[in-house]
């Protein structure tokens, strides 16, 4: 079984924010593979599906993001899921908007609701597909910027970056992941 963990911050004040591009991605695959993702357990929004041949679990932490370890840990262990087998989709201010790279590890790179996935698992192996939402200008805090939607300007990049994503996620499941950095990353 794969989880497949999009970030973001529960509660309609947050729903068309930056910070949420992860929840996005979820919806996205579960529109395409007809997945629910309307349980409520592990205080999260979850369901269960097929996506290429592989039984998944499309997840929406319902905890706000910098506290996202805590559903994730939940879930991978009432169905022992190792973390390799965890996908964590999530919104990155240091990539450009539209940007997307794939990783199997690393650091959180700042973004407080992967360290908490880090630290509430007790590894950094954990594979994962960042989006780029730019970075805040120079007059913004980051807080405020994540939390701020998308400009009419940007929405087109945003639109195209989850397409692009939930295409990743697919390729992930069939190929593999060091087919989709070599793929997605270029």
């Amino acid at each position: 079984m794969h989880c497949i963990v999009g970030l973001g911050n529960p509660g309609r004040e947050y729903g068309r924010t930056r910070h949420n591009i992860g929840f996005w991605v979820i919806d996205a695959l579960a529109e395409r593979h007809g997945i629910n993702v309307q349980r409520r357990r592990f205080r999260s929004l979850f369901g269960k599906g097929r996506i290429a041949d592989h039984d998944v679990l499309a997840i929406k932490p319902q905890i706000f993001m910098n506290n996202s370890g805590q559903p994730v840990d939940l879930v991978a262990r009432f169905y022992r899921v190792d973390p390799w087998d965890l996908l964590i989709v999530y919104d990155d201010i240091a990539l450009e908007l539209g940007q997307l790279r794939v990783r199997r590890k690393g650091s959180p790179g700042g973004h407080k609701g992967m360290r908490n996935i880090i630290d509430c698992l007790g590894t950094d192996e954990i594979p994962r597909v960042r989006l780029g939402i730019g970075s805040p200008p120079p007059a913004q805090d980051a807080r405020h910027y994540v939390l701020s939607p998308f400009k009419p300007s940007e929405q087109d990049i945003a639109d195209e970056l989850i397409f692009k994503a939930a295409n990743a996620v697919e390729f992930i499941l069939t190929e593999g992941l060091d087919a989709a950095m070599n793929r997605f990353n270029g």
